[in-house]
């Protein structure tokens, strides 16, 4: 964990600041504010925000578990402030996330959507895999042309797992 940040399960208050750096991300497809304030109050259990000293969000990763598959984190949104980028700050909060689902609902995999141009997600769920000594599937799961506008890439699906809550023993840190 990056010095000076802890992890906490978001409140109904980080919502605008959820949805400002989603915003600010300028590569996230920004929800509406709405929706962040109903993950905050509904999704809590299976987000994660990242605070800085002052304890304002700086980071952020929104989940839930699959209904038809309730031992399968879904990934739905991860996003790191500009202020603490380079920092590991998304590792820190996904290894968190997942440690804290698994221990709560028994939850032993991943899964993420991420399209082929957005090389940080992707680098950041394939490492996340490796320190969990955990296989990493890749299947196109929703084409471009399914989405109502032009040009959308391709989501890819990652299923990662089975997993355990610590990386394995000798697995990379960064």
């Amino acid at each position: 964990m990056p010095e000076g940040l802890k992890l906490d399960a978001p409140r109904l208050e980080d919502g605008s600041a959820m949805w400002r750096i989603a915003r600010d991300s300028r590569v996230l497809d920004l929800n509406s504010s709405y929706s962040y304030l109903l993950w905050c109050r509904d999704f809590s259990a299976t987000s994660v925000v990242a605070r800085d000293g002052d304890g304002g969000p700086v980071g952020f990763i929104t989940g839930y578990l699959r209904p038809e598959q309730p031992g399968t984190l879904l990934v739905w949104q991860v996003a790191v402030d500009h202020s603490q980028r380079g920092r590991g700050l998304a590792g820190a909060m996904l290894d968190g996330l997942f440690a804290r689902v698994a221990e709560q609902s028994g939850a032993d995999r991943v899964e993420t959507t991420v399209t082929p141009d957005n090389a940080p997600s992707n680098r950041l769920f394939t490492s996340f895999a490796e320190r969990h000594g955990a296989a990493a599937e890749r299947e196109v799961l929703f084409d471009g042309e399914v989405f109502p506008e032009s040009g959308h890439e391709p989501e890819v699906l990652y299923r990662i797992g089975p997993l355990t809550p610590e990386p394995a023993p000798g697995a990379a840190q960064r």
